[in-house]
């Protein structure tokens, strides 16, 4: 592939890039504020201006501890929604949608009230709406709770659309990663390291591990999936069926 690659930290992406150039991949970059409209707008202007795409990795998102209740439901389902629909146009034949989600996305079942919300994916008012519903509940750990859920929901109801184009549309959810994010995580919330002590492989899992299995969901071999959610947790939501600490990862 021709890689773009999209960050909102526009030299930081620039970096990454070049990294990939070092590497002999043919990548450019672009400063891109998903929840921005111009931005989104700008980003779907380069992908035209490089004939299309066949893939795309829509990875922006912001941990509880990494942003308040509104940015976080903006970036992370509010800013992905805005990214697919802007894109869907330069979609080739044949072009996939991996959203990375969660595997909080299966802590729970949001209300039909919140999942009604969750349903207009891009609309600008999206945080606030769900706010109206959540009430005091509505917490940074709520908000990436629903925001994966949303993004789950989005694939599922998009995937009609997308095989329209001859595309796919899809989740992958990571159960406990080992990124940078991560380890903040582990330091601010008490209920993740009671999830890591129940975890069936009794460690994380690392980032080349899941790009394997995006690889293979961008692939000719993952022709035929679509709308559906992959688990990438190494048996933790198995084991978690009866956790008894999920409210204190909600708090």
């Amino acid at each position: 592939y021709r890689v773009l690659v999209a960050d909102i930290d526009g030299p930081g992406a620039e970096a990454k890039a070049a990294r990939l150039r070092d590497e002999g991949c043919d990548a450019t970059a672009i400063a891109c504020d998903v929840t921005a409209p111009g931005d989104v707008a700008a980003l779907a202007g380069a992908v035209a201006a490089r004939g299309g795409m066949q893939a795309l990795a829509v990875v922006a998102g912001l941990s509880p501890s990494l942003g308040d209740y509104r940015t976080i439901m903006r970036v992370n389902l509010m800013g992905a929604a805005m990214v697919c629909e802007a894109l869907l146009p330069h979609a080739l034949p044949g072009t996939a949608a991996v959203l990375i989600a969660s595997l909080a996305a299966h802590s729970l079942v949001p209300s039909a009230e919140a999942q009604a919300v969750l349903r207009d994916a891009s609309a600008p008012d999206l945080a606030e709406r769900l706010e109206g519903v959540l009430g005091e509940r509505a917490s940074p750990a709520m908000a990436y709770v629903h925001s994966k859920f949303g993004l789950r929901m989005y694939a599922r109801a998009r995937a009609p659309e997308w095989g329209g184009h001859g595309c796919r549309i899809l989740t992958l959810s990571p159960g406990l990663i080992a990124t940078p994010q991560g380890a903040l995580e582990f330091e601010k919330s008490p209920g993740k390291r009671a999830m890591y002590e129940k975890s069936p492989l009794a460690r994380e899992c690392t980032m080349l591990e899941v790009a394997d299995v995006a690889e293979f969901l961008f692939s000719a071999r993952a022709s035929f999936i679509s709308g559906t959610d992959v688990l990438v947790d190494g048996g933790l939501d198995a084991a978690l069926e009866r956790f008894e600490d999920w409210d204190l990862f909600l708090r």
